[in-house]
């Protein structure tokens, strides 16, 4: 056996190496050959290469009984397996190590640590098998990892609990599962120096979102501490989104961020026998984010990098999974292991599953993250550890497995399950992952679902509406609607989208489309901020102790309650505008009404109560008020962010609810006090047209904006005189009516004898095409309609189109 094959040091293997030294080996290898000269930092180390592993198996005389074990495995029976692998794991961590071999991977040790001027490093060895990190399976976490290994006794044990657990429970199965030769699978062993994370921090990321698939994002993932906990699920970490396009010309992008619940830390161990171990986070670092903006940053720019090698590399895109940290010692970030991502980049485009249940009627029972956007609905089977199962109950296929968390040596349960629902983690654990893998749905991170779950009770598993999994009491009735993109026609007419909940744009994004027509600030404000603007403002002079634990409650991990505000809505609006970049996108300013601002967290100390809401204090007489100014203002400050800072000058602001000339103007003019000017970086600005006023004034309005947008909803209460809601005059209710598409012909007309943009974002061109008719025939220059609409919309303007083709063909002749 020759000395270069058995332990090669890490910058000497590449990917053409895999058969040698494991997808994990053969990857950080290329890394650093390639990338460590454009500024990617990857710690050093060296290779035990399969060789080695082959060397201990032929001199432990283990071979054939591993054989024999195997193939007496009924992988139907999770009994049969664990006995099995059982058995070969305590032979192989109970086998001589060979002299030689163990001398040579001493002697390399000793040369590493010699390398950073220390007697006995402390280094991560890592398990690296041939089959795993690959394009079309993932192996993730099946084989084990051993941090904080110091000193040559302790390194020769880790190596030989690497190669047992190319044996665990989980590893057989799922080689099994991808129908691997459990016996041609070889493994390699990485010995890398260890980061000083368990000082600062560490986690994981993506060069893509890890639900929807969207292309344009970096996911980050991080906590303070060593980065098993978050792995392995046992904390929910904080969470960062970078847009790829705007930081790659140089912005500030991070679209979003989430403060995770950071309640513990992994640090280094006290004595060999404790390499590691758990302790509690402090209240400090349990509120502050666990990476500076500019580490975000820079973090985002490797991941790029990463990818962008590999997809070049490769000849196609590979998105990447990436393992980051930071050291608390020298403050420098390192990456230390990245994969190919193997869900998304597998799945076929043009195919849109929609899932929708109908929970008008259901128990909420409890909600976490969602993983993936299937529903499915099971008996739940709760289960504190592979041996303890709530009243006995054995697993059953079509259980709904109710957990902590999970861990590798739950995957054989894990795939007999109708959905998992676990109290910790995050969307980049273990859990998370193999449910995306195996397409079961997931809700990770509830915090007590052990306790508020019944063991048998029928639940129903809800990851289909956004960014949250919620769990249902029951059985809940689903609707699966499965459309293909490519089956559609081509249109004339642009097609834009209604997109209310920012965690659902990136899903959306795959739709036919040009751009947003409408995104409401109102959703984002109700949902992700959820308190009054100027309550943020102005608590603290209230005297009411229960707001302000409230308030600070939620804007923890954030300077000031205005940076929060300006934050939050800054994410939300960014998010959007980014799943539709470089596409137009409107946004709506604040359209509550006092009712809906009174129900907003200490919204009753600044709300009038009004007979008539809908016709009251609402839209654009709010902005330039002295009472509410300084909330319009906080709106203005977070546009600013989303397009200067972030890059998304995409967007595009729309004031709803103006009724005169002049206040728009003044309006205009708050605007631009606190840094929003039409035209300055391009900045365009909308009018909703939903008024009469702004329909019989279109021609004056048109000489200070940019464009219109039809709200028909309200346009036609208002020229009908009636209140939509009341069941007495209901019945009235047509958008088609003739006065109201009189005064829709007579806005288009306008608008394009003024050389503005016309559009509209009302559901009517949905639900009745011959609405639409009327509005393609009289030259509209838009439609936006909701998602769910968008394939019948295409093709009733379809319809409509070639039937005029027609029409004029017949006049030509």
């Amino acid at each position: 056996m020759k000395d270069q094959r058995i332990i090669l040091p890490l910058e000497k293997v590449g990917l053409q190496d895999i058969a040698i030294a494991g997808g994990k080996c053969a990857s950080l290898g290329e890394m650093i050959s390639n990338l460590s000269s454009l500024g990617v930092e990857i710690p050093g180390g060296f290779v035990i290469t399969t060789d080695a592993y082959h060397q201990f198996l032929e001199q432990s005389g283990l071979g054939n009984m591993i054989q024999e074990e195997i193939a007496r495995i009924n992988f139907d029976s999770v009994e049969s397996l664990r006995r099995s692998g059982s058995k070969i794991r305590h032979a192989i961590s109970n086998a001589k190590f060979p002299h030689e071999l163990s001398h040579r991977i001493i002697a390399a040790y000793e040369e590493l640590s010699h390398r950073y001027d220390q007697s006995a490093t402390d280094v991560a060895v890592r398990s690296s098998a041939t089959a795993e990190d690959l394009p079309d399976a993932s192996f993730a976490g099946q084989q084990e990892s051993f941090l904080n290994v110091r000193g040559p006794a302790a390194l020769i044990d880790a190596v030989r609990n690497c190669f047992a657990s190319l044996f665990t429970d989980r590893a057989i199965s799922y080689r099994h599962q991808f129908h691997f030769d459990i016996l041609e699978v070889g493994l390699s062993v990485c010995v890398q120096k260890m980061v000083r994370s368990d000082l600062a921090s560490s986690g994981v990321a993506f060069s893509i979102d890890t639900e929807s698939g969207f292309k344009d994002v970096v996911l980050i993932n991080g906590a303070f501490g060593l980065g098993e906990p978050i792995v392995q699920g046992a904390i929910s970490p904080d969470e960062f989104l970078v847009f790829k396009p705007t930081r790659r010309a140089g912005k500030a992008s991070i679209i979003d961020k989430k403060l995770g619940v950071k309640d513990q830390l992994m640090i280094y161990g006290d004595d060999t026998d404790s390499r590691t171990r758990m302790i509690p986070t402090d209240k400090t670092q349990q509120q502050t984010f666990c990476l500076k903006d500019e580490q975000v940053l820079q973090l985002a720019d490797w991941v790029m990098l990463i990818e962008d090698y590999y997809t070049n590399l490769k000849g196609h895109w590979s998105p990447m999974d990436v393992e980051w940290a930071v050291d608390g010692l020298s403050g420098k970030l390192y990456i230390v292991q990245a994969r190919p991502e193997t869900i998304h980049s597998r799945k076929a485009a043009g195919k849109f599953t929609k899932y929708e249940a109908d929970t008008s009627s259901a128990k909420l029972l409890c909600k976490g993250i969602a993983v993936g956007d299937g529903i499915a609905s099971g008996r739940v089977n709760i289960m504190y550890s592979l041996d303890k199962r709530v009243e006995g109950h054995e697993f059953q296929a079509g259980d709904v497995l109710v957990t902590d968390m999970t861990d590798p040596d739950w995957e054989p349960i894990m795939k007999k399950a109708a959905a998992i629902i676990t109290n910790k983690g995050g969307r980049t654990c273990h859990a998370a992952i193999v449910a995306r893998e195996m397409g079961v749905p997931a809700i990770v991170g509830c915090g007590n679902a052990t306790d508020l779950l019944q063991a048998q009770q029928l639940i129903t598993a809800s990851c289909a509406e956004g960014d949250e999994g919620f769990v249902y009491d029951g059985e809940v009735p689903v609707t699966t609607t499965v459309s293909y993109i490519n089956d559609l026609p081509s249109i004339d007419t642009p097609l834009m989208l209604n997109i209310g909940s920012p965690s659902m744009a990136f899903k959306y994004a795959h739709l036919p489309h040009r751009g947003v027509g409408l995104a409401r600030e109102e959703f984002i404000i109700n949902n992700f901020i959820q308190a009054h603007p100027l309550a943020l403002l102005n608590h603290q002079s209230l005297n009411d102790t229960s707001l302000s634990n409230s308030i600070r409650k939620l804007t923890r991990g954030f300077a000031s309650e205005k940076e929060y505000f300006i934050q939050k809505l800054s994410f939300g609006v960014a998010k959007i505008a980014a799943a539709f970049y470089p596409e137009k996108v409107i946004v709506r300013f604040s359209d509550f009404k006092s009712n809906e601002y009174y129900n907003l967290l200490g919204g009753h100390y600044f709300e009038p109560s009004e007979e008539n809401p809908m016709i009251g204090w609402r839209g654009a007489s709010r902005y330039y008020s002295p009472d509410y100014k300084p909330a319009f203002g906080l709106e203005c400050e977070a546009i600013r962010q989303v397009r200067e800072v972030m890059g998304l000058d995409n967007v595009v602001v729309m004031i709803p609810f103006c009724r005169t000339v002049e206040e728009l103007m003044k309006v205009q003019e708050v605007m631009k006090e606190y840094g929003l000017e039409r035209g300055r970086h391009g900045l365009q600005l909308y009018l909703m047209a939903e008024i009469p006023s702004n329909i019989i004034l279109a021609r004056e309005f048109a000489k200070h904006i940019d464009g219109f947008s039809i709200g028909s909803n309200d346009l036609t209460q208002l020229t009908l005189g009636l209140d939509r809601d009341s069941s007495l005059v209901a019945h009235l209710y047509n958008e088609r009516n003739p006065a109201v598409k009189e005064l829709l012909r007579m806005l288009i007309r306008t608008a394009k004898e003024c050389g503005v943009k016309v559009g509209i974002c009302g559901q009517g061109p949905s639900d009745f095409p011959d609405f639409a008719q009327f509005l393609v025939e009289e030259g509209i220059d838009s439609i936006s309609v909701t998602p769910d609409s968008v394939f019948k919309t295409i093709q009733a303007i379809h319809n409509i189109e070639k039937a005029s083709d027609r029409q004029n063909a017949r006049l030509f002749v």
